[in-house]
């Protein structure tokens, strides 16, 4: 199956502070190091809510500011207008993504028990997330999950979530090596 990565990079970041997608680990932004590991496992990636160099950027479906289901219908439509059979889905504040995530997701549509950004979704379901949005007010990930009946795979493995600046300094810490600073 041909699948593409998509990083969802799109949101304000106000518990954080600034942009999530810019902030350094390591001397590198967070977005590098969820293109890096969704690489390893899509035969593409994108991002979607921004221009970023070296990715292809595609914007939310049906309109923007529709949250991360507006970028999840961006993604479907994107993989299924351009031959792709699945979506390897990501946040852009998820640096240390398993190597085995897909293999782990299959069959989808499948999420991550705890992060909802985390899932693989069949491009098939685009025309469903778009219609989805415009006959609900429900724009949440967890209303769509149910919707769809997602599987939800518990994973025995914490997977690190910078939302705030002190999540950030404490993976920081964790690796035992000095945060690094724009």
């Amino acid at each position: 199956m041909k699948t593409l990565g998509a990083i969802f990079a799109g949101g304000a970041g106000r518990r954080f502070g600034s942009d999530k997608a810019v902030a350094l680990l390591d001397g590198r932004p967070l977005l590098e190091h969820v293109a890096e590991a969704l690489r390893a496992q899509c035969d593409a990636v994108v991002v979607i809510g921004r221009e970023w160099p070296g990715l292809d950027d595609v914007p939310d479906r049906p309109a923007p500011g529709l949250g991360p289901l507006g970028a999840l219908a961006g993604a479907l439509g994107y993989a299924a207008d351009n031959g792709f059979d699945q979506v390897l889905t990501s946040g852009c504040d998820l640096p240390e993504l398993p190597s085995d995530l897909l293999t782990r997701l299959r069959p989808g549509p499948a999420v991550v028990a705890g992060q909802p950004l985390l899932g693989l979704w069949p491009a098939e379901l685009g025309s469903r997330a778009i219609a989805w949005l415009e006959a609900t007010t429900d724009r949440s990930m967890r209303g769509w999950i149910a919707e769809t009946g997602a599987r939800v795979v518990p994973f025995d493995d914490a997977i690190a979530n910078i939302n705030r600046v002190e999540d950030l300094e404490a993976l920081t810490a964790v690796r035992g090596r000095p945060l690094s600073h724009d």
